[in-house]
């Protein structure tokens, strides 16, 4: 298991909020013990020149192989955490998007490789058991929008 750590720079990333049937795609994020501590929303860091739309574009290909419509309005966070005893800041830049390929909805478990190379696991998540605390979401304010 690699051992991940917040950058200490500041970071732009895109997610796209994947809605089926009141459930939420989002990737399990684990604490250094490989026990999983929340979720996220799928997507990733902004590279220097690309727009939102395509960066979030290149985010769903690379983890999911599929592309994706972008709809709804932009929402930002600003989003300062601690993982493991590290701070983190981000802005996060979220949208509404629909999976092209259909088949996707109906997988139960999504399994991709990261930039680090680790292996991610992507799932469809009870939007319910997220507003009640059940799950922890992040980044932190996400669930409130939902």
């Amino acid at each position: 298991m690699t051992v991940w750590r917040p950058n200490q720079t500041i970071l732009v990333k895109v997610i796209g909020l994947a809605m089926h049937k009141g459930r939420l795609l989002a990737a399990e994020v684990y604490n250094d013990a490989g026990d999983v501590k929340g979720i996220r929303p799928l997507g990733g860091q902004v590279e220097f020149g690309e727009t939102r739309e395509v960066a979030l574009r290149r985010e769903f290909q690379e983890e999911l192989g599929t592309d994706i419509d972008i709809g709804g309005s932009w929402r930002m966070f600003e989003n300062l955490y601690e993982h493991e005893g590290n701070i983190g800041h981000e802005y996060i830049l979220c949208t509404s998007v629909g999976l092209l390929d259909e088949r996707l909805y109906s997988e139960e478990r999504m399994v991709f490789s990261e930039d680090s190379g680790s292996e991610s696991v992507a799932r469809w998540f009870s939007v319910k058991e997220c507003k009640r605390g059940e799950i922890a979401l992040f980044p932190d304010g996400l669930v409130d929008i939902l």
